[in-house]
């Protein structure tokens, strides 16, 4: 199994990528793992990181990372969230721990390899699921009285 999962990372993650791992990369040594995956890697803890806080390599392995691709915010945990920051902008939540057991929710999406044919997920892979899925339940163009321009102007003082 381990083989497996190390060979379909290498051929999805080239040595430049950046992914982000969402928690529960190793019960044991972390180190003999690592040093054979593709990728700048960064961490996100689940509950099975002990290991990996003191790997060579591995600066911090926060319970949260926000991140922006495309203008997106993205907010990456092990556990799915209800809401998440800028979740009523309709921004996107990333998550693993479930397994696939969680049904879809809003801009939240499970991107665990056991959701995702036991390989890593590309963000144009993310991106193509989003786009499938409905708007968060707290969206603020949903709500009573939304005002466009006071959408706007709130939405950059949030990116600032």
């Amino acid at each position: 199994m381990d083989n497996h999962l190390i060979t379909y990372w290498n051929l999805n993650v080239h040595e430049d990528d950046i992914i982000y791992h969402l928690g529960d990369f190793s019960f044991a040594s972390a180190q003999p793992y690592l040093d054979r995956l593709n990728g700048y890697k960064l961490f996100v803890r689940g509950n099975h990181e002990k290991p990996l806080i003191n790997a060579v390599g591995v600066n911090k392995v926060p319970y949260i990372r926000e991140t922006k691709i495309d203008d997106i915010s993205i907010t990456l945990c092990h556990y799915a969230m209800r809401v998440w920051n800028k979740s009523h902008f309709d921004q996107y939540h990333l998550y693993g721990h479930s397994h696939g057991t969680l049904p879809p929710q809003g801009k939240s999406l499970d991107v665990g390899v056991d959701c995702n044919n036991f390989q890593p997920i590309s963000w144009s892979e993310v991106k193509a699921k989003m786009d499938k899925q409905p708007h968060n339940f707290n969206w603020v163009k949903n709500l009573p009285g939304y005002n466009q321009e006071e959408f706007d102007k709130a939405r950059q003082g949030e990116d600032e």
